[in-house]
């Protein structure tokens, strides 16, 4: 196998020609999360070899890669990957960044789960009422009411773009104090969800759920009593697990796979994405009914259990079918 024009030899000194390469274009943090060395160490031992794409030089001189992993921001970026994908149709792409875009919005980003009609799958699965404020802060607390939004409200940032203050969540206990936020922003219904949160994992048809803490009920007496907006900790991001907490197992058994597998499957098909995760929760005090929350591209898979295999297994699995629809010589 080549690299830039040179051999690439195994560690033994013998020319490899079963490496499939994988270029990445990762933050440095991403980078460190994700591509771990155990991680790097099984993927090499099953013929992929992950190769760091140069962003001081054109991707196109580059490779020859079997695949792209990228999460990059910025429109520069988005576009020489968009001119790259159209030069080398053979290469893999993860994911394109036009349907990465789709998930920069948190008022798009949900609209493909008001789409679904799950409702006899094994549960129902919504997402619970939001409106999107663009401007003048002052005019928010109208405009709820005029919506018929019910108090407490979760706000969070119109646009996801990787900052830290683009995951800035806010729980808004009356209504006078909404004019204290900063548009552009999502105002969405608060759901008492007993305190967990389910992230649902997607790599390509494969599904892992992770159970983490979550805000805790808010109850009507505490509605009444508490004013404000408070600052949240980002719930999506939490470290804990709840596997050894003492909690209602009807709080925390996980959704029906069914369901899952359905939900993930069509949010494949309509967001045109491989690589992402969903962070749903179930109404408390039901069973069977469920809300979409957030929706996150190319997420915290070091996180996810098994990963390592879970990812190059997947990855094979592109490569491997690459090769199955070239047409024999």
């Amino acid at each position: 196998m080549r690299l830039n024009g040179e051999i690439y030899d195994g560690e033994d000194g013998v020319e490899e020609e079963q490496k499939h390469v994988v270029g990445y274009a990762l933050t440095l943090k991403k980078k460190n999360s994700f591509l771990k060395p155990k991680f790097e160490r099984l993927a090499r031992n099953k013929g992929i070899l992950f190769v760091a794409i140069d962003l001081n030089r054109p991707l196109s001189d580059q490779g020859p890669f079997d695949i792209i992993l990228h999460k990059l921001l910025g429109k520069e970026w988005c576009e020489i990957i968009q001119d790259y994908r159209q030069t080398h149709p053979e290469v893999t792409v993860l994911d394109p960044p036009d349907a990465i875009q789709h998930l920069r919005n948190r008022q798009s980003m949900l609209q493909d789960v008001v789409d679904l009609n799950l409702s006899d799958f094994c549960g129902k699965v919504g997402v619970p009422r939001q409106m999107v404020i663009k401007k003048d802060p002052l005019s928010i607390p109208d405009e709820v009411t005029k919506a018929g939004l019910k108090l407490p409200l979760v706000a969070k940032p119109l646009v996801v773009d990787g900052s830290s203050k683009s995951h800035e969540l806010f729980l808004a206990y009356d209504q006078f104090s909404l004019s204290e936020l900063e548009p552009p922003l999502v105002l969405q219904e608060f759901v008492n969800h007993g305190g967990v949160l389910f992230k649902i994992y997607v790599v390509g048809d494969a599904i892992k759920v992770v159970r983490r803490f979550s805000l805790p009920n808010v109850s009507k007496s505490k509605l009444a009593k508490v004013a404000g907006v408070f600052p949240l900790t980002r719930v999506s991001s939490a470290a804990a697990s709840d596997d050894d907490a003492d909690l209602d197992p009807g709080v925390t058994e996980l959704p029906p796979q069914p369901l899952l597998e359905r939900l993930a499957k069509e949010l494949h098909h309509r967001l045109g994405l491989r690589l992402f995760n969903i962070d749903m929760i179930r109404e408390h005090g039901t069973r069977d009914i469920f809300y979409v929350i957030d929706i996150n591209y190319f997420p915290g898979y070091g996180k996810m259990p098994d990963y390592e295999n879970i990812f190059t297994d997947f990855l094979l699995s592109l490569v491997q079918s690459k090769y199955r629809k070239r047409p024999a010589n």
